[in-house]
């Protein structure tokens, strides 16, 4: 198997699992007796965890010789804690789980991510069109999720994450093996925000993904309480992953064209126009358009962000990459916690927020040009 289907495997696991469980994680919750309150709680402590063990995860994956066995421990710990979701009630029990799988799940993305980056600055492959197969395998994931739900609970979902991660620790030791490293990473674990560049994209990347916050943590809930069914919610997510998955396929040539800060503004802009107009109004119709825009304000910020990553020195790699993730998760956690606070008082009004976050993500790029 060649280096481009190896990542594409590992991209796939991960997100099959992912994609399952990231639009009905919400419903787990409320199926285990937890309130909009409580599980907006839950979320925001999941993505402070991640805060945590994000860069303390990519300092260690700086200095080990084989990130492979990290990111594979990482998996199996994950599947593990999964488990969890699948068995458990109660806020004190459910709060625990969600800790524990948080810390174990933070470092997959941006390990994969950073032997990824690796691979193509040795020439491997195109990231964007490999990448893809994480997307589409996120579709899978949410509209079998679905299925799932509807078939036997939410909680079936749980189910699908553990296998996921258990196939996603065999790809990554399947990963062809590391190129030489240097055995002492350059400076600390903060190292790469001596970087201008790193410093500009950390901040939009924060601004423009967390503003997914809402829809990512309430948006079934607020789509179930307009009478969308949870079949029909899982289209809606795997539409948006449709829209992702072909500017995935299309994203180098894109990326070349634009370059960073047009990236960055389509975005933003993006974002605002979704989230403006999910605020107000849930026809399935409308919701199916807005949903496509997901491409933007995901998957064009994600390659802007990768692009950047690219251009940051070898050694910075795996830190660059857990710092940028632990910056979005602690916005994403502030967010998420706000959101249940206001998603509990106003609804689906909640996204109006999220894109206001995105009009300041623009702010920030015009000083971003001023620079």
């Amino acid at each position: 198997m060649n280096t481009p289907r190896r990542f594409a495997l590992l991209f796939g696991a991960q997100f099959l699992g992912f994609g399952a469980m990231l639009p009905f994680l919400p419903a787990i919750l409320t199926d285990g007796g937890l309130t909009p309150e409580q599980i907006g709680t839950v979320l925001a402590a999941g993505a402070m965890v991640r805060l945590v063990a994000g860069p303390l995860s990519g300092r260690l994956a700086d200095q080990v010789a084989d990130m492979r066995r990290l990111l594979a421990l990482a998996c199996l710990l994950a599947a593990l804690a999964a488990v969890g979701f699948g068995l458990l009630a109660g806020l004190v029990l459910l709060l625990a789980v969600q800790l524990l799988h948080s810390a174990a799940a933070a470092p997959i993305i941006p390990l994969s991510d950073s032997q990824a980056a690796g691979a193509v600055r040795a020439g491997g492959f195109d990231y964007a069109r490999v990448r893809a197969w994480g997307s589409i395998t996120f579709i899978l994931g949410a509209v079998a999720a679905g299925q799932a739900t509807e078939w036997a609970g939410a909680r079936a979902v749980a189910w699908i994450l553990a296998g996921a991660m258990l196939l996603t620790a065999l790809a990554a030791l399947a990963l062809p093996p590391p190129g030489p490293r240097r055995a002492t990473p350059r400076g600390g674990l903060w190292a790469p925000l001596r970087e201008p560049l790193f410093r500009r994209v950390l901040l939009v990347s924060a601004l423009i993904q967390a503003s997914h916050a809402a829809y990512y943590g309430f948006s079934t809930l607020h789509w179930q309480a307009a009478g969308l069914s949870a079949g029909f919610i899982g289209v809606l997510w795997g539409v948006g992953v449709v829209a992702e998955v072909l500017l995935f396929l299309r994203g180098g040539r894109l990326v070349d064209l634009l370059g960073l800060r047009a990236l960055v503004a389509i975005a933003a802009s993006a974002g605002v126009l979704r989230w403006g107009l999910t605020a107000v109004t849930a026809d399935p119709i409308a919701l199916l358009l807005l949903q496509t825009l997901h491409a933007a304000t995901f998957g064009v910020m994600h390659l802007a962000a990768m692009r950047a990553m690219i251009r940051l020195p070898a050694e910075l790699s795996g830190r660059a990459q857990t710092l940028l993730s632990a910056g979005v998760s602690a916005t994403m956690g502030v967010v998420m916690w706000l959101s249940g606070q206001v998603f509990a008082a106003l609804g689906g009004l909640v996204f109006l927020a999220m894109a206001a976050m995105c009009g300041a993500a623009l702010l920030a790029l015009l000083a971003w040009r001023r620079d």
